[in-house]
C-alpha cells in the first residue's frame, strides 16, 4: 500500500479522530477542552466532506450497485454533523456538554466502522493502486485547501440528491 493511497491515509485519519476523542478526557480547563473539541469538530467536517468530494463519488463508480453504502454513509455523516452542531448547544465541559460530545462520538464510531468494514475493502478491490494513488494526492490538497474546515458550509446532504448528482 503506497503513502498516498487514499484507503490508508482514510484509515490513518479514522485513528487520529479516535485518538482526539479519547484525549479530550484528559485536557484541562474550559478554554483548552473548547479548543480542541473545536479542532476534531472541524477535522470531522473536513473528513466527510472530503469524503463526499471523492471517496464516494468513486465507490459509486466502481461498485456499491444498490448505492446503499454510500446513502447510508451520507446519512451518517449528516448525524455526525448534527450530533458535532449539538455540542455547541451547552457549557463546556458540563454534563450535558461531555453528553452531547460522547453522542457524536458513539455516532463517528458508528460510522467508521462501517466505513472500515464494508466501503474501503470494496474500493481497495475495485480501483487500482494508480487511481487509489491519484485520490489520495487530491484527498491531501482537499485537507490543506479546507485546514480548519475553511471554506465548507458544515451542512446536511440530501442522500438522494448526492447520489443522484454523483452516478
Amino acid at each position: 500500500m503506497s503513502d498516498l493511497d487514499i484507503v490508508a491515509l482514510v484509515l490513518q485519519e479514522h485513528q487520529a479522530i479516535r485518538r482526539t476523542f479519547s484525549s479530550l478526557e484528559s485536557i484541562q480547563g474550559t478554554d483548552a477542552l473548547a479548543k480542541e473539541w473545536q479542532e476534531l469538530a472541524d477535522r470531522l467536517e473536513v473528513h466527510a466532506s472530503a469524503e463526499e468530494s471523492m471517496l464516494y463519488p468513486k465507490l459509486l463508480r466502481v461498485g456499491d450497485d444498490d448505492h446503499a453504502d454510500t446513502d447510508d454513509a451520507i446519512r451518517d455523516h449528516n448525524d455526525i454533523r448534527d450530533t458535532a452542531h449539538a455540542v455547541a448547544d451547552h457549557e463546556v465541559g458540563t454534563d450535558a456538554w461531555w453528553d452531547a460530545v460522547r453522542a457524536c462520538q458513539e455516532s463517528n464510531e458508528h460510522h467508521l466502522d462501517e466505513e472500515e468494514r464494508d466501503v474501503l475493502p470494496e474500493l481497495k478491490e475495485k480501483t487500482d493502486q494508480a487511481a487509489l494513488d491519484e485520490l489520495g494526492v487530491q484527498w491531501l490538497a482537499f485537507h490543506e485547501e479546507h485546514e480548519s474546515a475553511k471554506g465548507l458550509s458544515g451542512e446536511d446532504k440530501d442522500p438522494e440528491a448526492y447520489i443522484e448528482q454523483n452516478t
